[in-house]
């Protein structure tokens, strides 16, 4: 290391052998090493930041990429397989995904209503959902729920059929809605208190679209219902299921209410619904000593339930206990899949899911 007063020279340069040319040059080369020292900090700052940029957009780039297939993934298994597992001996930890939102959300009702055999299967499914299972269904399957809703409304909007059906499906959620709101502290529902109010005022809109529907008469000049023999009009009459329909039937014509008041077609539908014990417990005598089975009816239809037909249905398979609709594919390995498969009424689907 040299000393002071020893000649300092550099290329270009030449220094006095002072102390004032050694502070000189301290100050000089200090300047130079600081200068230098924060280009490379800068630097390696900056090469740090580049390296880290690049990690966070790998890592993004993969978590989209992972997202995406998950998202085809779940699209793909929600649009191809329309059935679900489910068996009533295991508990439910072994069902796992086997709940009734579940169940709702992957069997497809939201075609199922498009089908005139399955829409009043459906119907009385979301009723019973609607009176006691509203609660037991995740958010998404609550949301599903009121999109299937708003589709079946929409559906009656359009062709003005099943009107006095779906204004009791409404009036019967409402109410349910009515004292679930109530309970909102209770966490019964999921879902802020504010969306559930919206959804409660949307479901009086709709009744008021129900109950302004104008139905107006086709524009038909062919053979009506009334130009036929009274043996087939009769006969038709006797496929109505419903004792609410008659009256109504009843009440178009007055050739057609001398029918609508038949003893033997009500007695028919007496017998349909309801047991013979049910029936004599329910004995209503008219003023000509006679059994009036009109009255029976509406009697024993506020006693009893009545009897429950649908064009198709939900159907569990017995040996591998698949829930699915009829003609639905499933993996099942018996010799004759059809044989094992067994009809549910919506009741039966609901108390499928009880623990």
């Amino acid at each position: 290391m040299p000393f002071l007063g020893q000649d300092w020279r550099s290329p270009g340069q030449s220094w006095v052998k002072t102390a004032d040319g050694w502070k000189r040059f301290l100050d000089e080369k200090s300047g130079s090493f600081v200068s230098d020292l924060s280009s490379y900090c800068n630097k390696e700052v900056y090469n740090k930041e580049n390296l880290f940029n690049s990690l966070n957009y790998d890592v993004a780039a993969k978590k989209r990429k992972k997202d995406m297939l998950n998202s085809k993934t779940k699209t793909q298994y929600f649009h191809q397989e329309k059935w679900i597992y489910v068996h009533k001996g295991s508990t439910k930890e072994r069902h796992g995904y086997c709940t009734l939102g579940e169940a709702f959300n992957r069997l497809d009702f939201s075609t199922a209503i498009l089908d005139s055999r399955r829409f009043n299967y459906v119907v009385r499914l979301l009723e019973l959902i609607a009176k006691s299972q509203l609660t037991s269904l995740s958010g998404i399957a609550q949301k599903n729920f009121m999109n299937i809703l708003e589709k079946v409304v929409l559906k009656v909007l359009e062709d003005q059929q099943n009107i006095r059906l779906i204004r009791e499906l409404l009036q019967t959620l409402y109410t349910s809605l009515c004292t679930l709101v109530q309970r909102v502290g209770k966490s019964v529902l999921v879902g802020n208190i504010n969306m559930w109010v919206y959804r409660m005022e949307t479901i009086l809109h709709w009744q008021q679209q129900l109950n302004n529907i104008q139905i107006t008469r086709p524009a038909f000049k062919g053979l009506t219902f009334t130009d036929l023999p009274l043996c087939l009009q009769l006969n038709i009459m006797q496929r109505l299921s419903d004792g609410r329909d008659l009256v109504s039937l009843g009440q178009v014509a007055p050739d057609l209410h001398v029918l609508s008041e038949d003893r033997l077609l009500w007695k028919k539908l007496c017998q349909y619904h309801f047991s013979e014990r049910q029936i004599r417990k329910r004995l209503i005598l008219s003023d000509k000593g006679q059994l009036d089975w009109k009255k029976m009816y509406f009697k024993l239809v506020r006693c009893y339930p009545r009897k429950e037909q649908y064009g198709d249905t939900l159907q569990l398979c017995r040996h591998c206990h698949i829930l699915s609709w009829k003609g639905t594919d499933h993996p099942c390995t018996a010799n004759n899949p059809e044989s094992c498969s067994i009809s549910l009424s919506p009741q039966d689907f609901i108390n499928l899911f009880k623990f």
